[in-house]
């Protein structure tokens, strides 16, 4: 599964740096962004210096590949606290929280 569309017409690395802000700009809090992007600007200062093309192939394929894996963690751990949070209120409330589309919820 990748992160966003376009990844195969990444073969440069700026074509690479755009991406990753874009993929950057799809996770779910500001904290992330921010976070994530930081590290994508560290990680093109760090390597700037490569020359070697089959080294920047290497590069660019790892880094597509450590997004996905980012994006799929986000994903998997919001789906995991939407669960959490399902199965915790239906064994507070002994009934599950959603009627029709609002949430309820039933202080004690």
């Amino acid at each position: 599964m990748v992160p966003l569309r376009g990844v195969e017409m990444v073969h440069t690395s700026l074509q690479l740096y755009r991406y990753l802000l874009r993929c950057c700009k799809k996770l779910p809090t500001e904290n992330l962004q921010s976070y994530y992007k930081h590290a994508v600007k560290q990680s093109f200062r760090v390597h700037a210096d490569e020359n070697d093309p089959g080294r920047i192939q290497q590069i660019i394929k790892r880094a597509i590949e450590d997004a996905d894996w980012v994006m799929n963690k986000v994903r998997f751990t919001l789906c995991f606290l939407v669960l959490y949070r399902l199965v915790f209120a239906y064994l507070y409330n002994k009934s599950f929280p959603f009627v029709g589309t609002h949430w309820r919820y039933d202080p004690l």
